[in-house]
Parts: C-alpha cells; sequence; structure tokens
C-alpha cells in the first residue's frame, strides 16, 4: 500500500526507465522536516458544486470562466492551477435529456484553449474541439440539444497540442445527464450524499509544490504519469457515507495511467454504468478498469459498518502480444507483493489479471513492463446513523440491439507508433500512417447510416480510442464477444497491442461538410504527438 508519505518521495520509474522522467530528488517533495510534516493526515472529500443553469427563453445556460487559479493539495504549498469558475477542475453540470443547453464560456487564460463536452452526440460546431479555440481574453457560445441518455459525461480542454498540459493543470469538469428512465430506478441518487462523483488524476509535484509537467521523451512516449493521487483535487480523501449504499461515478481523468479499482478487503459490488449510460442488468463483480477517459458508476454496500477504502493499482502497459493484452474479466486485487510474474500469468482472464487463458494460448511475442502504483482513492467510513439500503433492482436499461447487418461499410483505423531509433527520438504517432493535420478530412461519413469501424494496434502500447459525436457498441476482440462490463453505451475503448477491436456506429441528426469531429488516442501526450484524425458527417 502506498500511503501519503511515500508517494511524496522517491523516484517513480520503473524497469525501463518508463513512466515519469528521472527527476533528481531535490526537484520532488521530499523533505521529510518541511513537506512531510506539513501535510495533513487526511482530508474530507471535497464534492464538486452542482450547477443546474439557469433558464433562459427556453433554454438551459450555463456561464463558465477559464481562469488561473493557487490551489493547496498539501498544507503549506501553494500550487498554480487552472479551473472552470473555481481555482481546480470545474463545477458538476447538471442538464437533463431533452434540454437545450447553452454553454457560454469566456477565457481569462494565457494560452488558446477549448472546452470539449467528451461523450455527447451534438453538431460539429459545438463540439468543443480544436476548431473552436477560445483566445486568451476571448469567448465562445455552444448551443445544442441533450440527446444522451442518462450518464456521467466530461468536459475537458481539447487544444490543438496542448490537451494534455491543460487538463494536467486542471481544466476538466463533471456532466450529470438525467432522463426519466433513469430516474425511475431506486438508485441512489442524492447528489454528494450516496451519489458521488469522483475524477481521479495522477499528479507530480516539485518540492515548491507547483505541477511538474514534462515533455521528456519518456513521458510523450508513456504519457505523462505522477505519483500522487488526486480525487477531486484531494490527496487521499475521507468520505463519511451515510447510507448504506453508496453509487460511486468513476471518471479516469488522467493523462495517461489506466487503473484498476476494487476495495482493499476485496468485497463485491455492483457495476451499473457505463461511459453513454446504464447496463442493461447491474454486473456483479470487485473490479473495474478504466483507461483514461473512460467512467463507469458503480454501487457499494457499506451496511455492515466497517471501514472500507476504494484502491486503484495503477496500470502502465507496454508490451507485444500477437492475441492483445485482455484485462475484461473480474479478478480481485492482488496484494501488492505479489510478483510481477505471478500477477501477469494471473489465473485469471481478463481486467483482473493482466495475462488471461486466450493470452496464454496465444504466447507472448515480447516483453512487458509495468510499474505497478497503488493509490488509496476514497477512505470511506461509515456513519453510525445511516439510511437503509436500497434493494438493487435485476435490470436497469433497455439498450438499443446489435446488429452488424445494419452496417453499410467497414472502415479500418490502425493506430501505431514509431519504433527503433523513431521510437527513441519520440515516436511517430499514427493512425492509418498518418499523424493529425488540422487541414485534412480523413473520413467522410454519411448520415443516417450505421458503420463498422475495425481499430488495430499495431504498437507495443494500449490505446483508449476515443470518437466524438457517438455512443457505440463493441461488437468483439479479436471475433471474440465483449465481457459483460463493455456491452453498454461506450464513446471510449481500449484497443491492446496486436488487438483488433470492432465497434458498431451510427450516425445521425447532425451534418456538416466543413467542420469534422475527432477520433484520436485518450493517452493525452499521443493525442498531441499526433495520433488523431477527423472525420466529417455529410447528407
Amino acid at each position: 500500500m502506498i500511503d501519503r508519505r511515500s508517494i511524496l518521495g522517491g523516484a517513480v520509474l520503473g524497469a525501463g526507465a518508463l513512466g515519469i522522467a528521472a527527476y533528481a530528488r531535490r526537484d520532488l517533495l521530499t523533505d521529510r522536516n518541511t513537506a512531510l510534516a506539513s501535510v495533513t493526515a487526511h482530508s474530507k472529500l471535497l464534492i464538486p458544486p452542482l450547477y443546474s443553469g439557469e433558464r433562459d427563453s427556453g433554454e438551459r445556460v450555463f456561464d463558465l470562466n477559464l481562469r488561473h487559479g493557487v490551489s493547496q493539495f498539501f498544507d503549506g504549498f501553494e500550487t498554480p492551477t487552472i479551473g472552470i469558475n473555481q481555482s481546480y477542475l470545474g463545477p458538476t453540470l447538471e442538464m437533463y435529456a431533452g434540454d437545450t443547453v447553452r454553454m457560454n464560456v469566456t477565457s481569462d487564460l494565457s494560452e488558446t484553449a477549448t472546452v470539449h463536452w467528451h461523450g455527447f452526440h451534438l453538431p460539429a460546431r459545438a463540439d468543443g474541439g480544436p476548431h473552436q479555440p477560445i483566445e486568451p481574453g476571448g469567448s465562445w457560445t455552444a448551443r445544442f440539444d441533450v440527446r444522451q441518455r442518462a450518464s456521467m459525461f466530461w468536459y475537458h480542454s481539447h487544444a490543438h497540442r496542448r490537451s494534455g498540459p491543460q487538463v494536467y493543470q486542471g481544466l476538466a469538469g463533471m456532466i450529470y445527464v438525467r432522463d426519466s428512465e433513469s430516474e425511475a430506478f431506486d438508485l441512489p441518487n442524492d447528489y454528494g450524499i450516496d451519489d458521488i462523483p469522483l475524477v481521479v488524476q495522477d499528479r507530480a509535484f516539485a518540492s515548491d509544490g507547483s505541477f511538474i509537467y514534462s515533455t521528456r521523451m519518456h513521458n510523450v512516449m508513456m504519457g505523462m504519469m505522477g505519483d500522487t493521487m488526486l480525487v477531486n483535487g484531494v490527496v487521499e480523501p475521507v468520505f463519511e457515507a451515510k447510507s448504506d449504499r453508496l453509487r460511486l461515478r468513476l471518471v479516469n481523468g488522467s493523462n495517461a495511467r489506466f487503473y484498476r479499482f476494487g476495495f482493499d478487503d476485496g468485497r463485491s459490488f455492483h457495476q451499473i454504468g457505463t461511459d453513454g449510460g446504464l447496463l442493461a442488468a447491474p454486473l456483479p463483480t470487485d473490479n473495474v478498469v478504466l483507461a483514461p477517459g473512460e467512467r463507469a458508476q458503480v454501487i457499494v454496500d457499506v451496511s455492515d459498518g466497517k471501514p472500507v477504502s476504494l484502491l486503484a493499482d495503477g496500470l502502465e502497459i507496454m508490451g507485444m502480444g500477437d492475441m492483445g493484452r485482455g484485462m475484461m474479466g473480474s479478478g480481485r486485487m492482488r496484494d501488492s507483493d505479489r510478483s510481477m510474474g505471478n500477477w501477469m500469468m494471473g489465473e485469471r482472464g481478463g481486467r483482473g489479471g493482466m495475462m488471461g487463458e486466450r493470452e496464454r494460448r496465444g504466447g507472448m511475442m515480447g516483453g512487458m513492463m509495468d510499474e505497478r502504483r497503488r493509490f488509496t482513492v476514497l477512505d470511506i467510513r461509515p456513519a453510525e446513523s445511516r439510511r437503509r439500503a436500497i434493494a438493487m433492482p435485476r435490470q436497469l436499461a433497455t439498450l438499443p440491439r446489435i446488429d452488424p447487418g445494419d452496417a453499410v461499410r467497414t472502415r479500418r483505423f490502425v493506430l501505431d507508433m514509431g519504433m527503433g531509433l523513431r521510437m527513441m527520438r519520440g515516436g511517430d504517432f499514427t493512425i492509418n500512417g498518418k499523424s493529425m493535420d488540422m487541414q485534412r478530412i480523413d473520413e467522410t461519413v454519411r448520415v443516417n447510416t450505421t458503420e463498422i469501424w475495425q481499430v488495430e494496434n499495431a504498437s507495443m502500447m494500449a490505446h483508449p480510442f476515443h470518437i466524438h459525436d457517438v455512443q457505440f457498441r463493441i461488437l468483439d476482440r479479436n471475433g471474440r464477444a465483449p465481457d459483460a462490463a463493455e456491452q453498454g453505451l461506450k464513446d471510449t475503448v481500449v484497443v491492446y497491442p496486436g488487438e483488433t477491436v470492432r465497434l458498431l456506429l451510427r450516425f445521425e441528426d447532425y451534418t456538416d461538410p466543413d467542420l469534422p469531429y475527432m477520433y484520436h488516442c485518450h493517452i493525452l501526450e499521443h493525442e498531441d504527438a499526433g495520433m488523431m484524425g477527423q472525420f466529417t458527417v455529410t447528407v
């Protein structure tokens, strides 16, 4: 277990000098006579303000201001940050299916920024991607109808070649979409009481308390990772549970790190939702893996009254294999002292063990390097007096049917990184052999059509592949049906080395022959380095 004291000390590199660059000890918060003595033992979980906007002429209007700020993540240390309407991160925006929303965004930042509504189906001009820049001192307004199923989405910077550093400094927030169907279910739904949003981010801090964001080759190749966990902007937060059941809405807001979430006592819980909404039925499990950009909703029972901690094993994945790197099944959080070999060859396939039965059958063409870190996400302390547990519904959402026969065509997308000398120089980050070009439209899609997008990973790293505008369904991984946890609506999917994943997408409602949507790796340093393409939807 890595506690607050240990996360502030030491270098953060694993085998092969992967992950964060090896900063000298004097550059980190390591002076135990000053930094560590000033850190409080635990902090109360900060619940972001719930912002429902204002009604104006039939629209739900949100006024958002991007601003520089100063935050105190550790007592006695001030960290320069970026926030939305506050010093770090932003409020949780609340809206309802069927709303027409107007986002008025102003910027007091010193550089060009954007605000992307991650996971939303909307016109390209309102998407908030790199084609909707907000200049310093400028403003931008996005109008769109909320055509989402109820879920938790998020908003964050998507500035061209600057998404990584801007999100790292805090330009992100969460969005709750509600609808009548989900509200009818007997689920924990009291914001901040039994319905808890958790944005999880790893960060590195310098000795003066400032963030370390490095563009050294290792950090571009592996993505920027830190040794300190922030949850809603708090280190090792504590939450007093006043209900027997808690609904935790998790978003992996880190730039690059994958996490496997589970509880320190191994207790099981239910996953009820994915990126784009509720699953068809609650899924019993004891762990959930999220790549950057992915979200999940889980319900945990704390009616036994015992304190429990939500933990996250940080997974830094690099390897090569002819059948991918499954992490898709259930498997209890391993003890932190378990050997890497045993963990990689875990007795259970998929997202609970780095190498499942199908990977063992397929063999391993190359090595896999992984620096495992275990973070404390949330210490849950049940109050003496609590609301009684709500019975878990047996069924949840009715999901759209999946029929590959509806597809009018299949498109192929190959994710790749430079090898050999090119890799040592920072690599070539490409999709279908091309790096991002703002002036080039890579794909043109017809409105009111369904397509299959076949995403292949030719690189040595896992990549979370995000598509703007649509929520899709996963058809298969290397010809095998996705596990239950991936059978809901998704906008981000992990594609492991050597793996082929097929997605079913339908493009509706909005067309624009000139303004594109993006598809890209959601490791933000890879996105900034060129692993991104553009598509338009036309008549």
